[in-house]
Formats: structure tokens, C-alpha cells, sequence
């Protein structure tokens, strides 16, 4: 762990144990104490390639299914026009490409199976 992030290691050990050098432990109790940081510490999310933790994406998605629902019963929203942002996204740093999209027509999901597939026919009529 000290090898990946030392900075947020100790930031951990301060936070979680009030330990502000942790290379004074003894090396199993600094051992110990490093597997039993919480899943979103910042080692943690560090080893995991997580960029958020996870309450905070719960409370994302939360945030983004009432503006979802405010949109949806405005003007905007009847027309489909100004979705707003996805907070979610925004703080994983999404791409559009990352977004389902929508089809008009099974045709139009075929044409764009195939153009992924490379011509691979998926029997949609």
C-alpha cells in the first residue's frame, strides 16, 4: 500500500487511527490496522481504481433520479429537450459514449449491431 500512495496511506492512518506516523508501529500492527481501513479510505479507493466512494455515488444517483423526475414534468422535459446533467457522471468523469442509447427502429439497432459486430446479424425485425 505504501509503495502505491504513501501520502494517502498516512492521511488514512490519521484519519481512522489518530496515528500520525505509522512506521513507528510495529510492522504486523501497521499490517493490521491497513487491512482494517474502510473500503472507500483513500488507499482503498487508490487500489481499486474507484474515483468516488460509494456513499457519495449513492447519494449521486439519488441527486440525479429526483432531477430526472423534476425534468420530466416540466416543458423541457415533455419535449425532451435540456436533460440535465448526471451528477454520477460528471464526478466519474462519464463519457458519452459510456451513455445506452436509444434506437429508432429495431432496423436502426440492427445497422449499429453490425457496425460493432462487423456484420454480425442479430435477427432484429
Amino acid at each position: 500500500m505504501a509503495a502505491v500512495d504513501e501520502d494517502a496511506l498516512r492521511c488514512d492512518f490519521a484519519q481512522v487511527y489518530h496515528v500520525l506516523d505509522y512506521r513507528r508501529l510495529p510492522l504486523r500492527t501497521a499490517a493490521v490496522f491497513a487491512q482494517g481501513l474502510p473500503e472507500d479510505s483513500r488507499i482503498m479507493r487508490r487500489l481499486s481504481g474507484a474515483r468516488i466512494g460509494v456513499d457519495t455515488a449513492l447519494l449521486a444517483r439519488i441527486a440525479d433520479a429526483a432531477a430526472l423526475l423534476v425534468w420530466m414534468n416540466s416543458k423541457d422535459g415533455q419535449s425532451g429537450a435540456n436533460r440535465p446533467r448526471s451528477v454520477l457522471d460528471m464526478l466519474l468523469g462519464a463519457d458519452a459514449q459510456d451513455k445506452p442509447r436509444g434506437f429508432e427502429s429495431p432496423a436502426a439497432f440492427g445497422a449499429a449491431w453490425a457496425s460493432l459486430t462487423g456484420g454480425e446479424t442479430n435477427n432484429v425485425n
